[in-house]
C-alpha cells in the first residue's frame, strides 16, 4: 500500500479499469486522461489491478458504483423511493430495481424500511442509484428489504474489515451463536439473532474492534466475551 495525497496523480491502468472511492479520472484538452486522488489514503488495488481504490478512515460515505450499502427509506416520490445512505446527497431506487419486480408486482416498501442495496451509478453531479439485486444474474442474491434486526453504526474502514473473509470477528461471533449480517460499505452494519442479548454482543465488539474506537484485537475480544452475558 501507498499512501498517498488529494491531488496525486495515481498509476492505475487496466483494459476494464474500475476506480473505486478517492479516486478520479480527469481528461484534458487534448484527450490525455489521468487518475487523481480526492482524498488522502491508502492506495489499493485488486489482484488483476483492475479495481482501484484509497482507504480512508471516515465516516462521510462518497458513492460509489458497484458497492453495497444499507439504507433507510425516507420518502416515496411516485413509482421511486428515496433513500438515506449516510451521504451528501439522498439516492433514488427505482419500484423496478427488485428481482422479479413488475409494475404490477413491485415491493411495497414504507418509510422508515431498512435495505440492502448496491450502488448502481454514482456521478458527483448527480443524486446516486441505488438497486436491489446482483448485476449479473439479475437475482436478489440477498439485496432487497432487511426485516427485523438493528442497525450499528462505524467508520467505512471497519466496513470494509468486516467484509474481508480472513477477518476474525464475525467467524468468532458465528461460532458462539447463530446470527445474520448484512455489511455496508457506508459505515453501516445490519445485525440479526434469535436473542436481543446476542444482538448486543455483536454490536459491542464491532464498536470495541473498530479501528476508530478501541481497535481491540482477537485477544481482547476473546477476553472481552467472557465478561457479557451469552
Amino acid at each position: 500500500m501507498t499512501l498517498v495525497l488529494p491531488g496525486e496523480q495515481v498509476p492505475a491502468q487496466h483494459v476494464n479499469l474500475k476506480l473505486g472511492p478517492g479516486l478520479l479520472q480527469l481528461s484534458s484538452a487534448n484527450g490525455d486522461s489521468a487518475i487523481v486522488a480526492t482524498r488522502a489514503g491508502d492506495l489499493n488495488h485488486s489482484a488483476n489491478r483492475s479495481k482501484w481504490w484509497i482507504e480512508s478512515n471516515s465516516r462521510r460515505y462518497v458513492p460509489a458504483p458497484q458497492e453495497s450499502v444499507i439504507g433507510m427509506v425516507i420518502a416515496r416520490s411516485g413509482d421511486n423511493w428515496r433513500v438515506d445512505i449516510g451521504s451528501a446527497h439522498m439516492a433514488t431506487l427505482d419500484g423496478l430495481a427488485f428481482e422479479g419486480a413488475t409494475r404490477r408486482n413491485r415491493p411495497n416498501l414504507k418509510v422508515g424500511s431498512l435495505l440492502y442495496a448496491r450502488v448502481s451509478l454514482a456521478h458527483k453531479d448527480m443524486e446516486p442509484e441505488l438497486e436491489c439485486f446482483d448485476a449479473q444474474t439479475h437475482k436478489a442474491e440477498g439485496f432487497g428489504e432487511l426485516k427485523g434486526g438493528f442497525v450499528v453504526h462505524c467508520s467505512l474502514k471497519m466496513c470494509r474489515l468486516l467484509l474481508d473473509p480472513k477477518f476474525f470477528l464475525l467467524p468468532l461471533l458465528g461460532a458462539r451463536f447463530p446470527l445474520e449480517t448484512a455489511t455496508g460499505l457506508n459505515g453501516r452494519v445490519w445485525i440479526n439473532a434469535k436473542e436481543a442479548r446476542h444482538i448486543i454482543a455483536v454490536s459491542r465488539c464491532i464498536e470495541a474492534v473498530d479501528p476508530d474506537g478501541g481497535s481491540m484485537d482477537e485477544a481482547g475480544i476473546k477476553k472481552f466475551l467472557g465478561t457479557l452475558d451469552i
